[in-house]
């Protein structure tokens, strides 16, 4: 399956995917903590959706972190430490979570 950018296929994400998500180059945890976050629709605290695809680990320093991609605008690729898409930020005096879940998705990158 490939990512739908701007109503089109994006043969850039398919490439990237067989490239370089096989699970010989994508070390999915399978650890507590990765586990509580779901592959899915999550929307930022300012608003804006994104998807979620997968934890990995950094290659140098095996930090764990977010694999996503924003819904808008030009559809970038993201990641971001486990650790801060997790953690929540105070808006008005209140703590909410930086991304919140909207939507969970099954895996792109579960082995078959």
């Amino acid at each position: 399956m490939c990512v739908m950018r701007a109503g089109a296929w994006c043969p850039g994400f398919c490439f990237l995917k067989k490239r370089f998500l096989q699970p010989n180059f994508l070390n999915v945890l399978q650890e507590d903590r990765s586990m509580q976050l779901q592959p899915g629709l999550y929307r930022h605290y300012k608003g804006p959706q994104y998807r979620v695809f997968s934890v990995a680990r950094h290659s140098e320093t095996e930090e764990e972190v977010v694999f996503y991609q924003a819904l808008y605008g030009d559809f970038g690729m993201w990641v971001r430490p486990l650790s801060m898409f997790l953690e929540s930020v105070e808006v008005d005096g209140e703590h909410v979570p930086r991304f919140a879940l909207v939507e969970a998705e099954p895996s792109l990158f579960s082995p078959t």
